[in-house]
């Protein structure tokens, strides 16, 4: 028994060698046969159908015993490897998949509902891989090699991007792909999911219509971008909108905006562009709305004072477990600013500059939930007050492995009331009564 099924291994592993080499024997008289001259007068869908007769062509010339499947299957691959992105093309046409992992050309790994899976698709080899990456990143204007071996970048549906090859990554490139999609996530799909309820919804729309500065906080994965996003859509298209990124990734669906996105230094060291440069250049660009994709560094402190000098309404995205939390981080990154300022005037900046956190977490199982709403009150001493207005209370798993809990509302009416309400944005009495608004 033992000795039949190493026979039918061995058979398969060569079948999926010898297919693969069909394939890169094919692939290689396409690129000798391509007129390339030719090919810049097509574009899109015309180019691909063109260059399918080429390659449908090449194949019926060998002599091979490829049933239909494995013809089109071939074909396929074959096109992929010359205009997309080669074994990732499958995955990518997976909907279904939040995250690419790969871990050196034979393991690449995926997230699909919240749960990690290793997938049999493979790279022939280091510099199969090193060729799709350069790909990547040559598309969006970056450059990955041994004077920069680590890049971020994204792909044309807005999906994030990190890429780090050798000689830092030992065992062979690695990549990470975060995946957003065309079709960005809407509100009545987080309701669906159950990461927020429709009291918090109108809180939110209110605060962004009324031009209170939100801090969206979370950890990697818990859907910060995604609710960001989801935020962005409450503000009017009339408003002129600046984004600030260091790989851009935001997909804003109003008129008026401008975006812009970091520069890595060049071959010589020279040339690169942070965003604290970006903050200081947009604050002459008239922009209403600041949105920076994600504070990290220095940049933190010209958001702040933007926040204060009347660039209300502005959003942004940070690293923190807790609300707490960010309140420590924002002063951390204050100080990386190179500026040594009391803990006070850093406090005291905070306080009157941010009005509410917004805090993502992704639960057990992958599910995520806004877990906080919490309103910055003010100061007290050398203390930043703070108040929950709506929290979600983990209560345990389920027998699937998902978190189950409740969100409530503490009771707490937030100070910001009178801006809302002058700003036209009036919410129902009942949105702050102290009770539990919905349980998993």
């Amino acid at each position: 028994m033992n000795s039949l099924l190493q026979t039918n291994r061995r058979l398969e592993e060569t079948t999926a060698q010898e297919f693969d080499a069909l394939k890169r024997k094919i692939h290689n008289k396409l690129v000798d046969k391509l007129d390339l001259s030719k090919i810049g007068m097509l574009e899109g869908e015309v180019l691909r159908r063109e260059i399918r007769l080429v390659v449908e062509y090449l194949h019926d010339n060998e002599e091979t015993f490829l049933n239909r499947n494995e013809r089109e299957r071939l074909i396929e691959e074959v096109l992929d490897e010359t205009f997309g992105l080669g074994p990732l093309e499958m995955l990518l046409k997976d909907v279904s998949i939040s995250d690419i992992l790969v871990n050196g050309p034979k393991n690449v790994y995926v997230e699909r509902h919240g749960k990690m899976e290793k997938t049999a698709v493979e790279f022939r080899d280091n510099d199969h891989l090193l060729q799709i990456i350069d790909r990547i990143v040559s598309k969006v204007g970056r450059r990955i090699d041994e004077t920069c071996p680590m890049v971020d970048a994204r792909l044309a549906d807005g999906s994030r991007v990190n890429a780090i090859i050798p000689p830092l990554a030992i065992d062979g490139a690695a990549m990470s792909i975060r995946r957003f999609g065309s079709n960005p996530l809407k509100l009545d799909d987080l309701l669906a999911f159950k990461s927020l309820t429709p009291e918090m919804v109108m809180l939110l729309e209110g605060a962004i219509k009324a031009r209170l500065n939100v801090i969206v906080s979370g950890g990697t994965g818990s859907g910060k971008t995604t609710l960001l996003n989801t935020l962005s859509s409450f503000i009017p298209n009339e408003d002129r909108i600046v984004t600030i990124e260091d790989a851009a990734e935001l997909q804003l669906q109003q008129d008026h905006v401008v975006r812009l996105e970091t520069r890595a230094a060049n071959i010589e060291g020279k040339g690169e562009i942070k965003a604290t440069d970006l903050v200081r250049n947009c604050l002459r660009m008239r922009p209403e709305r600041i949105i920076i994709g994600e504070c990290r560094g220095g940049e933190t402190l010209d958001m702040l004072q933007a926040m204060n000098t009347g660039h209300n309404g502005s959003l942004t995205t940070m690293h923190a477990n807790t609300p707490r939390d960010a309140l420590a981080r924002l002063e951390t990154m204050i100080m990386m600013a190179g500026f040594e300022l009391p803990v006070k005037a850093m406090r005291q900046q905070i306080a009157s500059a941010v009005d509410l956190v917004v805090q993502a977490s992704r639960l057990e199982g992958g599910s995520r939930r806004i877990t906080h709403i919490t309103e910055i009150v003010g100061m007290e001493q050398d203390t930043v007050v703070m108040q929950d207005i709506y929290q979600y209370v983990q209560e345990g798993i389920d027998e699937s492995g998902l978190a189950r809990g409740r969100f409530e509302s503490t009771g707490i009416r937030p100070t910001f009331m009178n801006r809302l309400e002058s700003s036209g944005v009036r919410l129902p009495a009942t949105a702050f009564r102290e009770r539990i608004m919905m349980t998993d």
